[in-house]
């Protein structure tokens, strides 16, 4: 019996670790997500793809990059009533955290003017985008609310994640651009790089699975939306 009882909280204990474990993840990859992507833009030469919107729509009303994202982020979950999608911990975390950490990071990062100095910049924002995707992926808590977007369109159409992928950023950065927003070098960067670096550091910070589902976690595979071959 006194076995038996042991190794039930050896059970509960274990999984109350991965459940922290996972939080930690979660809102480190979603706090570095903001800062890096905060970099990219101190950088200045060039967004990712939703990036390009958040800065024109930013420049357009005046509202700081974080604050845009944070607006667009809640828009984009919204869409998922019709698409019937369904959000976890990490999406709904995802729309504030990203944002707040931006701008944070923008506020306390000094403005970058020499070519030397935007070229790190750069480099360090992608690859820390890299390590960031990879952590809150890796947590198992929903994807973001764009790449739900974007899954939900996969699932209602029935058109290939990838098309529904191109079509949604092609849409968002012409838009953005249209907007204000920046595209360059760092745009295409980011468009090769970010799909290896994320699925090498979803292999570094993978988390055991538990035994039984946790219910803060919303089904899909969002590794599918975000990583590319």
């Amino acid at each position: 019996m006194s076995q038996a009882t042991d190794t039930t909280r050896g059970c509960l204990l274990s999984t109350q670790d991965r459940l922290g474990r996972r939080l930690i993840q979660l809102y480190a990859g979603l706090a570095l997500y903001g800062a890096s992507s905060a970099l990219v833009v101190e950088a200045g030469l060039g967004l990712e793809p939703w990036g390009v919107l958040h800065q024109g729509l930013a420049r357009l009303t005046g509202l700081t990059i974080g604050v845009v994202s944070i607006a667009v982020g809640a828009t984009v979950l919204l869409l998922w009533i019709p698409l019937r999608q369904r959000p976890g911990l990490g999406t709904v975390s995802n729309v504030f955290v990203v944002g707040l950490a931006m701008d944070g990071t923008l506020a306390l990062v000094p403005d970058a003017h020499a070519f030397a100095a935007r070229i790190p910049l750069l480099v360090a924002g992608v690859v820390l985008n890299g390590v960031a995707t990879g952590l809150y992926i890796a947590a198992r808590f929903g994807p973001g609310p764009r790449d739900g977007l974007m899954t939900g369109l996969h699932r209602r159409t029935g058109r290939s994640i990838r098309l529904m992928r191109t079509a949604v950023e092609v849409a968002v950065v012409v838009t953005g651009f249209t907007l204000g927003g920046t595209i360059g070098v760092g745009t295409v960067l980011y468009a090769v790089s970010i799909g290896p670096l994320a699925q090498l550091f979803l292999r570094v910070f993978a988390v055991p699975s538990a035994s039984r589902g946790s219910t803060a976690v919303a089904t899909g595979s969002p590794e599918r939306v975000i990583l590319r071959p």
